[in-house]
C-alpha cells in the first residue's frame, strides 16, 4: 500500500478517488458483460463456419470422384482464383473489428458447351469453400481482438473492485482515525490548559 499523508487534504483526495472509481466501475462491468456475450457469439460463429466447411468438403468429395482427368482438375482449379477479399469494420464495445463481406474471384474461363456438367458445380463448390476459409480468417481475427479486449477490461474491473476501491476505503478509515485521535488530543490539551489557567487565576 502506498504511503499516505494523514491530513484533511489527503482525506478529500482519497474520497474523491473512491467516488471516481465507483462511478467508472459500473460502465466497465457493463462493457465486460457485453464483451463476454460478443466473445461467445464470435466463438459460435467460428464453430458454425467450421461445420459449414466440413459439410462442403463432403459435397466436394463427391465431385472429386469425377476428377480422374488431370486436365479437368487443372481447368477447375484455374477458375477459382481469388482476386480480392472484401472486408469492412464494425464497432463493438468501443473497439473496431474487421468484418467479412465477400470474396471477389477472377472471371471464369469455362466453355460450358465443351466441358462436363459437373465442372461448373465443382467450380461453384470450390469458390464457396474458398469464401468460407477467408471468412474464417476474419472471424478468427474478430475473436482474438474481442478476447484480448475482454481480458483487459476484466483486469480493470478486478483492479477497481479488489484493489483501488478497497485501498481508498482503508486509507479513508486510517486517516479518519488519525484525525479523530488528533482532534481528541487537541481537545484534551485545551481542557488541561484551561484548567491550569483557572488554577493560576484562583
Amino acid at each position: 500500500m502506498p504511503k499516505i499523508k494523514f491530513t484533511k487534504t489527503e482525506l478529500k483526495n482519497q474520497q474523491d478517488a473512491q467516488k471516481q472509481f465507483e462511478r467508472f466501475l459500473p460502465t466497465l462491468q457493463l462493457k465486460k458483460q457485453q464483451l463476454q456475450m460478443e466473445v461467445r457469439q464470435s466463438a459460435d460463429a467460428l464453430e458454425a463456419n467450421l461445420e459449414a466447411q466440413k459439410e462442403l468438403e463432403k459435397e466436394l468429395a463427391v465431385c472429386i470422384a469425377f476428377f480422374g482427368d488431370d486436365s479437368v482438375s487443372d481447368l477447375i482449379s484455374s477458375n477459382v482464383e481469388i482476386r480480392e477479399v472484401v472486408t469492412g469494420t464494425a464497432n463493438i464495445a468501443g473497439i473496431n473489428i474487421p468484418t467479412f463481406d465477400h470474396v471477389e474471384f477472377a472471371p471464369e474461363d469455362i466453355d460450358l458447351m465443351a466441358t462436363d456438367w459437373y465442372v461448373d458445380d465443382a467450380v461453384s463448390a470450390l469458390k464457396s469453400a474458398a469464401s468460407l476459409r477467408e471468412a474464417y480468417k476474419i472471424l478468427q481475427e474478430q475473436y482474438d481482438l474481442l478476447a484480448a479486449e475482454l481480458r483487459t477490461t476484466s483486469q480493470r474491473v478486478n483492479l477497481f473492485e479488489k484493489v483501488k476501491i478497497p485501498e481508498c476505503r482503508e486509507n479513508i478509515r486510517r486517516i479518519g482515525i488519525f484525525l479523530g485521535d488528533m482532534n481528541t488530543s487537541a481537545v484534551a490539551r485545551c481542557k488541561i490548559a484551561k484548567q491550569k489557567a483557572e488554577e493560576r487565576a484562583s
